[in-house]
């Protein structure tokens, strides 16, 4: 009776009862259900480092093998984290404006590519921003071409690495590793690629537009239209011309009637037809563009401001002050004026940002230099190099053209080194 309490304890209690007269029976082994991790096979880049442009010329291409371990099963999806520390990153690169400008697309074992979108890592221990690759079926070789097309302003990410890791359904890591890659400022946009024009003695109207090249090469000429010899000034009013057909003009004809010339938008037709603003503009002797106005002196040396209306109005005009015909030549540059006084010493306004107002709209002077007196031409315009400045155009009275690079200062955009872009304009009577 005893013995078949003993074993019916034992049958509740789920061990394994005792033979009578025998010995204990062996443990049964436990059993892990959880599969042991296999170590992730590794990432090797193709061709070492990936070069890709920033700028016009296109998309570059990163191509990496990830090779998976035998018995991974299923799909595999392959993650990319930007490995670029935000520490390095400009003031204004928020995650989410660095990704939204990556525009990339993944193809693998050479199927077509398919676009892909960056976001903000959710992980901080992980790159700032990734991008998922579309899933795939395991394979022992997975082949990855990832093409990145960046814009000119992400010249900035210079030498970088993409951290690549792929994972199975389960989450487990099969493969991972990097690829490195080099981006170089290539071909600036053609809204960031300034414009030339220039009118020669038969009136005619030409058009040169910056390339993008390191040495400030111009296009060859575009002919514009006829009948621009009737006009005594032509100046850039607002926003400086640029190589995608963007800019305004504005001209005043021998009767003192200025008329207004809106971009198009089309560089090979760059302007819309004139509409006209005002007479009486025949009372000065110098008109430059300021900001979105325009400046203009007068006969006795007065400089007034003329704040922009609309496209074709002015507010009345406000008296900024007098002295100003100590200069032979005054002219709109980036975010303010230059003067060149008679001595041949060019001056720089800044345009104010602190307690500005219609009468006060720049600082005071400062000095940029001598010997500006062996250019008979000065005109501001947008970049027409590589160099991520706003240039400063002079043109010799032998009719070479030189581009000097803009670069930042203490007191605003200030032309620096010079290169020459062009010659035998001085059959140009008017270059803006």
């Amino acid at each position: 009776m005893r013995a078949g309490l003993v074993l019916a304890t034992a049958l509740v209690a789920g061990i394994a009862p005792v033979a009578l007269g025998g010995a204990a029976a062996a443990a049964a082994p436990a059993v892990n259900r959880a599969e042991a991790a296999v170590e992730p096979g590794a990432v090797v880049q193709d061709g070492g480092p990936a070069k890709v442009w920033a700028g016009e010329e296109g998309p570059g291409t990163i191509r990496f093998r990830a090779n998976v371990p035998a018995g991974v099963t299923g799909p595999v999806t392959a993650t990319l984290g930007f490995g670029k520390p935000v520490s390095t990153w400009p003031a204004a690169g928020e995650p989410y404006r660095i990704a939204a400008g990556l525009r990339t697309t993944a193809s693998v074992n050479g199927s077509d590519p398919v676009p892909v979108s960056w976001y903000p890592a959710r992980d901080d221990d992980q790159e700032p921003i990734d991008v998922v690759l579309p899933a795939v079926e395991a394979r022992s070789t997975l082949d990855y071409a990832v093409t990145l097309d960046l814009a000119s302003s992400s010249a900035w990410f210079g030498s970088f690495y993409l951290s690549v890791t792929l994972k199975d359904a389960q989450g487990n890591v099969v493969s991972q590793g990097k690829a490195d890659v080099d981006v170089v400022l290539g071909t600036p946009e053609a809204a960031l690629r300034g414009a030339v024009h220039a009118r020669d003695k038969d009136g005619v109207l030409w058009r040169y537009e910056a390339t993008g090249a390191t040495d400030g090469k111009l296009t060859a000429r575009k002919r514009v239209g006829g009948g621009w010899g009737v006009y005594t000034a032509i100046v850039p009013f607002g926003a400086r011309t640029t190589a995608d057909g963007q800019g305004d003009l504005v001209a005043r004809d021998k009767d003192g009637v200025l008329w207004f010339y809106k971009g198009s938008g089309d560089p090979d037709a760059p302007f819309k037809p004139r509409v006209r603003v005002d007479d009486g503009w025949n009372t000065y002797t110098a008109i430059a563009a300021s900001g979105y106005g325009l400046v203009a002196r007068d006969k006795d040396g007065v400089l007034w401001n003329l704040p922009r209306g609309d496209a074709t109005t002015f507010w009345p005009r406000v008296r900024i002050g007098g002295g100003w015909n100590a200069y032979t030549r005054i002219t709109g540059y980036a975010d303010g004026l230059v003067a060149r006084d008679a001595a041949g010493v060019l001056w720089k306004y800044n345009a104010r940002t602190v307690a500005w107002s219609p009468s006060t709209p720049f600082d005071a002077r400062a000095k940029v230099g001598g010997g500006w007196n062996v250019y008979n031409t000065l005109v501001g315009t947008e970049d027409l190099g590589r160099w991520n400045g706003l240039d400063l155009l002079a043109r010799t009275t032998g009719g070479e053209l030189y581009a000097y690079k803009g670069k930042a200062s203490g007191f605003g955009h200030v032309p620096t080194t010079r290169t020459r872009v062009g010659w035998g304009w001085g059959i140009y009577n008017i270059v803006i």
